[in-house]
């Protein structure tokens, strides 16, 4: 009952919101609703922005489910979910390859097709050392399409995989008033961060585009996600907390 309850508590509180998404690339729609982001070939690439923009002065949640193939030691290369104001708007897109058609090759060099500014977590299912990507599949935040990371999550594993051909849970949370960025990946939280995106990242710039990238290499996988909900959080009704950890609390 309290679990019930809890649950019930949360959802009161929000507003329910349905995306329509621009598919450039090899994105496509889905008998099943799902957008396919590359099919199971190689150099291929994916980019599905929704057209209605995130209001990041409010808290919300957006969850997905993403599938990332069925190839281990031959899949490659990855999903991220992308949050930007890059001057191209719904046509952005960055390299192929290792840098999952959101970065770029090398992070010193200023040019070339990157995703900027924006914010990204990166499902990588291959190893690029250019990239500081460790052995296994594994999850990163990154910024300002720069696809090098010093810091990532792989559950503490040497062998994490999620291409595993199944589906993967993907929450997205961003709390306004702590400037506090939290991921979850099938109820793990993969990464909590604080950072000021209006201020820092978006120069003042509340209304922003959302989506996914991904891409394949000389390696490849069927990678796609389907969108879930996003809800914002009604401040009037209810108090403002993380709503990824009320509802890992409640799942528990």
């Amino acid at each position: 009952m309290l679990r019930t309850l809890l649950l019930f508590s949360l959802m009161i509180g929000f507003l329910p919101v349905y995306a329509q998404f621009e598919l450039n690339g090899y994105a496509q729609y889905m008998e099943s609703g799902c957008i396919l982001l590359t099919p199971d070939e190689r150099y291929a690439e994916g980019i599905a922005f929704s057209t209605d923009r995130l209001d990041l002065s409010k808290y919300f949640e957006i969850e997905f489910d993403i599938y990332l193939g069925d190839k281990n030691d031959y899949g490659a290369d990855g999903i991220t979910f992308v949050i930007h104001n890059d001057p191209r708007e719904f046509k952005a897109f960055g390299t192929y390859g290792e840098c999952i058609g959101y970065g770029r090759w090398n992070p010193e060099l200023p040019y070339g097709s990157f995703i900027s500014p924006s914010v990204a977590v990166e499902f990588d299912t291959y190893q690029n050392p250019r990239q500081n990507d460790p052995t296994c599949d594994h999850v990163a935040y990154l910024e300002n399409g720069v696809s090098y990371h010093e810091k990532y999550w792989n559950g503490g594993d040497s062998s994490y995989n999620i291409e595993d051909d199944r589906m993967h849970n993907f929450r997205f949370s961003w709390n306004p008033e702590r400037k506090e960025v939290i991921v979850l990946l099938d109820d793990n939280t993969v990464y909590r961060g604080n950072r000021d995106l209006v201020k820092d990242i978006f120069d003042g710039e509340t209304k922003v585009i959302w989506g996914f990238t991904a891409s394949t290499g000389m390696k490849h996988n069927l990678q796609y996600f389907c969108f879930k909900r996003l809800a914002y959080l009604d401040y009037k009704n209810t108090n403002p907390h993380s709503i990824a950890e009320a509802s890992q609390t409640a799942t528990e």
